[in-house]
């Protein structure tokens, strides 16, 4: 292959991958709408994964928690373990920090696991008891539900499922977690 052919062929794909990249990110959302503020100390505690988007990360995954306890110094200490393969897999786990997006009453995090990327974490929806949370991402491609309890009666799921719809979110992506794990 000569020099001006590799030139084109590697112009081209940089044009075509380009192309992916506008026609896939340019969704025409409104603003995503969060809670009005989360008191990060009672946000803290263990959550139970009802639902979720599908993640890579997650692939294989039974019994998903996550567990968030305030440092001192001002950010949230993530904790997310799940069993894999099944309910009585081997636990998998990774640790984490959160931060407060200034400005947001924490209803805003940026989420790390490894520095220096940092992820959205956008409290959406959260009982006035912090009994149950919706987590998701303004591009609309992660979410989680979440429940204090490793179980959510079906009709506040059902709910919480319109509320999310009618946020944007594709909601026949969600995913049930198995809970099975006693």
């Amino acid at each position: 292959m000569t020099t001006r052919n590799k030139y084109l062929l590697g112009a081209g794909l940089v044009a075509l991958g380009a192309t992916y990249l506008l026609l896939t990110r340019t969704k025409n959302y409104p603003p995503l709408a969060t809670v009005a503020a989360v008191d990060l100390n009672r946000y803290a505690g263990k959550w139970y994964e009802i639902a979720a988007f599908p993640q890579r990360f997650q692939k294989g995954c039974h019994c998903t928690t996550a567990e968030y306890q305030v440092n001192p110094e001002g950010y949230v200490e993530v904790f997310n373990a799940c069993r894999k393969n099944k309910p009585t897999g081997k636990l998998k786990s990774i640790k984490g920090k959160a931060f407060a997006v200034p400005g947001s009453n924490n209803s805003k995090l940026q989420v790390q696991f490894f520095w220096p990327f940092t992820g959205d974490y956008w409290v959406l929806a959260l009982a006035e008891d912090y009994s149950y949370a919706v987590v998701g991402t303004p591009d609309r491609d992660n979410l989680w539900i979440l429940s204090r309890t490793p179980a959510m009666a079906p009709t506040l799921y059902a709910r919480l499922v319109q509320e999310i719809a009618e946020k944007g979110f594709e909601v026949s992506r969600l995913r049930k977690t198995n809970q099975s794990c006693g």
